[in-house]
């Protein structure tokens, strides 16, 4: 482990959060830059994963200029008050008197071992050769390689085109491989229309087909019904009753007091009325039992594939397990109710869709926990904009805080 020098301040806030969102991090990314050999020319702070009181993890985007020339590059810094994780000893440790700090370099990510290769097409092409995924052996210039999303240290999905064939790339963390994996198989023996594993590498990387239609979440915006909510309610009814003995996922709701904290660390002027909200939903929801219906857990637009009006897929279903079917359907009507950058005739035709689902989902679940459970599940994409260092995240925040306030309002 590799532990340079770093000379900062003593006294830095605990979980690191001053520190790595506030102009010493370019201190940091400096003698990070100049270890490796480069010099820092210019960054910016392009993403922030908050847990108050106990860690932060920052990426940022850097033009570094190397001996073969300049180069956009992604750093990442992870800080902890409780030191660093065993996983760190695959980054950089840099020490400022008061704590350590991991950095590492894009795509050495220290949770993420087969990132490093599953980011280059050279690397790409020989894993995708080695496990046939094609009829013949193929090479970089024939495949279309791009990142769908990263999350530091948490995980990545690339998509990966060869051959008119196209497969998704799930990047995951040692310790949930095999589960994952198993969720999959699970999902397949009994015919829900989930992405079937293909292909799995030592490294952690999962390779899945592709779903047939499109994402609701473009379906919403393009003429005609994208779906309906009976078939909605029909897609979750295809999880068989194995998924209940998987391992229980704690709802939204058990964590409202969490993300509450979450928010009001990035904006405190809105702190009474997170913590208003935080306790109705909890009183709301004391008496509930937990349910034992099987559930995907992260059940949203960008999850369900619809085609010609009808449901057709679902993806990630590593979050699958037991619970009730109001966190499900609350997680959806959540996300359909804090859509940002819409324009007037999007916004309109998102309150008819919320307007005629509502109610069939009302039939399903009670409506006050349909509305309680959705707050909870809204309060937590309220932390979405400052983490992702929106332009304009305080609005965008601002403006997920007052849809979680408005469901609640409803039951009060």
């Amino acid at each position: 482990m590799k532990r340079p020098a770093w000379l900062g301040g003593p006294g830095k806030d605990a979980d690191g959060a001053l520190l790595l969102t506030g102009p010493e991090a370019g201190e940091l990314l400096k003698a990070a830059v100049d270890h490796a050999g480069g010099s820092l020319l210019d960054w910016h702070l392009d993403h922030v994963d908050a847990n108050p009181g106990e860690s932060t993890t920052a990426t940022y985007q850097a033009r570094v200029q190397w001996a073969s020339g300049q180069r956009q590059e992604l750093f990442g810094m992870s800080a902890r008050a409780s030191g660093p994780a065993v996983t760190d000893s695959r980054a950089d440790i840099y020490v400022d008197g008061s704590r350590e700090v991991a950095v590492w370099r894009y795509p050495d990510d220290p949770d993420l071992p087969g990132l490093s290769r599953a980011a280059y097409p050279e690397q790409m092409a020989a894993i995708i050769s080695d496990l046939n995924l094609v009829d013949t052996p193929v090479t970089a210039q024939q495949i279309n390689l791009r990142m769908i999303g990263y999350r530091p240290r948490r995980r990545a999905v690339l998509c990966v085109e060869v051959d008119n064939r196209r497969f998704y790339v799930k990047v995951l963390r040692d310790g949930i491989f095999q589960a994952t994996l198993a969720r999959h198989d699970l999902l397949t023996r009994a015919s829900v229309p989930s992405p079937r594993v293909v292909g799995t590498t030592d490294d952690n990387l999962l390779f899945l087909t592709e779903l047939p239609g499109c994402p609701l979440s473009k379906a919403l915006f393009e003429p005609g019904d994208p779906c309906t909510a009976e078939g909605l309610v029909d897609l979750l009814d295809q999880l068989p009753p194995q998924v209940c003995d998987l391992p229980r996922r704690s709802p939204w709701s058990e964590s409202v007091d969490h993300y509450c904290r979450m928010v009001a660390a990035a904006m405190p002027n809105q702190s009474e009325r997170l913590e208003r909200m935080a306790q109705i939903i909890t009183q709301g929801l004391s008496g509930v039992p937990e349910g034992n219906e099987p559930t995907h857990g992260d059940f949203h637009e960008g999850q369900i594939h619809v085609w010609n009006g009808h449901v057709c897929g679902i993806l990630d279903v590593d979050t699958i397990g037991p619970g009730r079917r109001a966190d499900d359907l609350a997680c959806l009507v959540a996300h359909l109710s804090t859509v940002q950058r819409m324009n007037a005739s999007q916004a309109n035709r998102m309150r008819q869709i919320l307007a005629a689902w509502v109610p069939v989902f009302d039939s399903r679940v009670d409506p006050i926990e349909l509305r309680l459970r959705s707050a909870a599940v809204a309060i937590s994409l309220a932390t979405g904009p400052y983490r992702s260092q929106e332009d304009h995240w305080q609005a965008e925040t601002l403006s997920i805080i007052d849809a979680a306030e408005a469901l609640v309002n409803q039951v009060v």
